[in-house]
């Protein structure tokens, strides 16, 4: 009996030993907490990337030199008259302020890189990946509205408002004015031209299913009206119809892409 009472009170003591806590399981997908920078290894991170970017911007601008000449000439062609200026040193301003805005627009998916790389160090690795698939679509999609907007929107809107009322007012096209008005339209139409990318994004990561999205359909045909509204400059029917069509047309392949590659989690999700 003297012989089992300690053996007793080491049982009592193993079970009042503390247990430790379990460690959570470490997820491959999420980056490691230990892994976290300091605020002046962010600033240099932020430094070398936007170095990055102009470096790209610059070397894209040598192309903007090269195509301002053409592209200029297409507006002064779609505006059916020269180009207005106002200082004998406006031409080579607007020369190259188009030589800038093209190397902008070549220099979009290296700007987009950056961003993500530099705005999203939270998210999981499976979210990352999923983020720099989709930049290549991003960039052909902006190319695409900006395209869109030069060659065909601000034609249709410059022939349209150039022939309103002109036994009243006589037309002169101011040269930067006028290239503002395209920098406007295909900038807005660029991103708005996102909006498959965007469903695609909330079906893969299970926000919304494909049948919730279709179930908001005459809402984002209101809202397809408005953005359509804001991104035009003028609210007259014709240039509408020219912004809201293809960004109705976008929605629907957006919803088409969303059912293809919809996260197959997002059922367990809704029904829950």
């Amino acid at each position: 009996m003297a012989r089992s009472l300690p053996r007793n009170a080491m049982r009592m003591i193993a079970l009042k030993r503390p247990v430790m806590p379990r460690l959570p399981k470490i997820d491959e997908d999420y980056e490691d907490v230990f892994d976290e920078m300091t605020l002046q290894e962010h600033l240099e991170e932020l430094r070398d990337r936007i170095v990055k970017v102009c470096v790209s911007i610059g070397l894209a601008f040598i192309a903007g030199v090269l195509l301002s000449p053409r592209m200029l000439q297409i507006i002064s062609n779609e505006a059916n008259a020269k180009l207005d200026i106002v200082s004998p040193v406006d031409p080579i301003i607007l020369y190259m302020k188009m030589s800038l805005y093209i190397a902008v627009g070549i220099s979009i998916p290296v700007i987009l890189w950056h961003v993500i790389g530099f705005l999203v160090p939270g998210l999981t690795r499976k979210e990352k990946r999923l983020l720099y698939t989709s930049l290549p679509f991003v960039s052909l999609l902006f190319i695409g509205g900006a395209s869109y907007a030069f060659f065909y929107a601000v034609p249709t809107a410059l022939e349209f408002l150039s022939g309103f009322m002109t036994s009243v007012f006589s037309w002169e096209p101011d040269g930067d004015k006028t290239i503002n008005f395209y920098l406007q339209l295909m900038i807005g139409l660029g991103f708005a031209f996102q909006l498959p990318v965007v469903m695609f994004l909330i079906a893969k990561l299970g926000l919304l299913t494909p049948k919730q999205m279709a179930a908001y359909r005459k809402y984002a045909f209101v809202v397809i009206l408005i953005l359509s509204a804001i991104i035009t400059p003028t609210p007259d029917p014709i240039n509408l119809a020219v912004v809201a069509i293809p960004l109705y047309l976008l929605f629907e392949l957006g919803l088409v892409i969303a059912r293809i590659f919809a996260k197959t989690t997002t059922r367990g999700v809704s029904t829950a």
